[in-house]
């Protein structure tokens, strides 16, 4: 119907803390906001929005104490809430599904790195708008460095998940060098799991989308310093038991992003994911971070992709 949601968290640089967490609405297209305050909780961190085909509001986030979950049943003017998901672990995505199912990646990694609880790799899912849970171990194997100080292992804090028109629910991650997609039919109980990328260096940050059956787009970065790119991927799954997803990948982007210490400038992923659509055209938009102070340039690049054969 037009109405915009914006979820953003207050965060003091001072102390590394979370402040409050905020949902914003618009009905005139960004020109004024309504704002409700969710959460003041110390440690707030990492808010998501998604609106489901009924048109309810769903927003979750973390505090160190769990990932809650508020819901808005009339345009974001009223809120319920909030109810605890679970009582440990990160909010690190949320995604709706074509029937208003919703699916939530729960993490080790809360409260802007300030808490890990070892072995929290849940996906929890509600077919009746969060009033119950389901949770199911997430595919794959990861390691985790809560510290982000050990540049051999791979950095994690969105671990995506995507809906498609079918209601398949879908999931990306990393394990190092390799790039793993898996599906699930049944709600995120069995998984088929995939290698869909692989590359000379470690491969990290990964997001995704899915629209219509079985059709997908993923981004990842690859490498660092000047050997940090962005990948970006249209995959087609093929129907149940219909055999191995096809993958075609862009020729891999550089964004203007750098850290900026002492004269010494370095690649900077500019945040921790790359967002990327469908287009109505049939190709991929996506948006990459400007961070240049040395020439004072900051702002988003708008890029427009047609998948072409990687090398």
């Amino acid at each position: 119907d037009g109405t915009l949601y914006f979820t953003p968290m207050g965060f003091d640089r001072s102390t590394g803390e979370g402040t409050h967490i905020a949902v914003g609405v618009s009905r005139v297209v960004g020109v004024t906001w309504e704002w409700t305050t969710l959460s003041e909780n110390r440690f707030v961190d990492r808010p998501w929005v998604a609106i489901a085909p009924d048109g309810f509001a769903h927003v979750i986030w973390n505090d160190g104490q769990g990932v809650s979950h508020s819901i808005s049943s009339d345009g974001g003017r009223t809120w319920e809430g909030p109810e605890k998901i679970h009582s440990k672990g990160g909010s690190s995505h949320l995604v709706v599904g074509p029937r208003g199912e919703l699916a939530v990646r729960i993490t080790p990694l809360s409260a802007s790195g300030h808490q890990f609880d070892e072995g929290v790799e849940f996906i929890a899912v509600s077919i009746d708008r969060g009033q119950t849970w389901a949770f199911h171990q997430a595919p794959g194997t990861r390691e985790w460095d809560p510290t982000f100080s050990d540049s051999t292992m791979v950095p994690r804090w969105v671990e995506p998940l995507a809906w498609d028109s079918d209601g398949a629910l879908y999931h990306l991650w990393s394990e190092g060098v390799q790039i793993y997609l898996a599906r699930s039919v049944d709600r995120g109980e069995i998984w088929d799991v995939w290698p869909v990328a692989i590359h000379d260096e470690v491969a990290y940050f990964p997001y995704l989308v899915a629209e219509n059956s079985g059709k997908l787009a993923a981004s990842w970065f690859s490498g660092s310093g000047e050997d940090m790119v962005i990948h970006v991927a249209r995959i087609d799954v093929p129907e149940r038991d219909g055999g191995e997803p096809s993958v075609v990948l862009t020729r891999p982007l550089q964004q203007d992003a750098w850290n900026e210490v002492e004269g010494t400038r370095t690649r900077n992923t500019g945040g921790e994911y790359i967002p990327v659509a469908f287009l109505a055209d049939g190709g991929l938009g996506v948006v990459t971070t400007i961070q240049d102070t040395e020439n004072g340039r900051f702002g988003f690049s708008w890029w427009k992709i047609e998948p072409v054969p990687g090398d």
